[in-house]
């Protein structure tokens, strides 16, 4: 059984939020934190290191020495020798067909006359009237363009002045520079 007491999650977050704030803003939390730097912890003695006993010595042995390995030998196998001829099979001869009568299927197989088309006869080639005769113009000639006149550049002297950059203007002298940086403010915290 589920009891909605008509509180969700997003509207709680806020109140706790501000809950959590608020506590953390109190003069209580901040005395007591001022407190907590304040007080000094009590000096812990330090224990002596504790030292371990000297590890005893262990005889070394001697390395095994293993006796060498015999060089596993292949057995030698004889070379198939292959003939250089291989004999051609014989296959069996089929019986000669000499008296046997012919069968139907080979005359299924011959072709029959096909019948020749008769010839058409050659139609005349049709000739062209010729064509009439049109005059000839003559070619028209155009007028000769006049050539364009390209404009003069004015004269550009050989060396030119340097040009003057401006000056970065000076402040008199007494006037005080304003500080980029923030002004101190002086806590008044006790």
């Amino acid at each position: 059984m589920v009891v909605d007491h008509g509180l969700r999650p997003a509207s709680v977050l806020p109140l706790l939020l501000l809950f959590t704030f608020s506590l953390m803003s109190s003069e209580k939390m901040v005395v007591g934190a001022r407190f907590l730097l304040e007080t000094s912890l009590p000096q812990v003695p330090e224990l002596p290191k504790p030292e371990l006993p000297p590890l005893p010595n262990f005889p070394s042995l001697p390395k095994p020495e293993l006796p060498p390995l015999p060089k596993p030998e292949l057995p030698k196998f004889p070379k198939a020798e292959l003939p250089h001829e291989l004999p051609k099979p014989e296959l069996p001869r089929l019986p000669k067909a000499e008296n046997a009568p012919k069968s139907e299927g080979s005359k299924l197989a011959e072709v029959p006359h096909v019948p020749t088309l008769p010839e058409v006869p050659q139609l005349p080639k049709p000739e062209l009237s010729p064509l009439p005769n049109f005059p000839t113009f003559p070619k028209p000639e155009l007028p000769p363009l006049p050539k364009p006149e390209l404009p003069t550049l004015p004269h550009l002297p050989a060396e030119l002045p340097m040009p003057t950059l401006p000056s970065i203007p000076t402040l008199p002298k007494g006037t005080p520079i304003p500080s980029l940086a923030p002004p101190e403010h002086k806590s008044t915290l006790p």
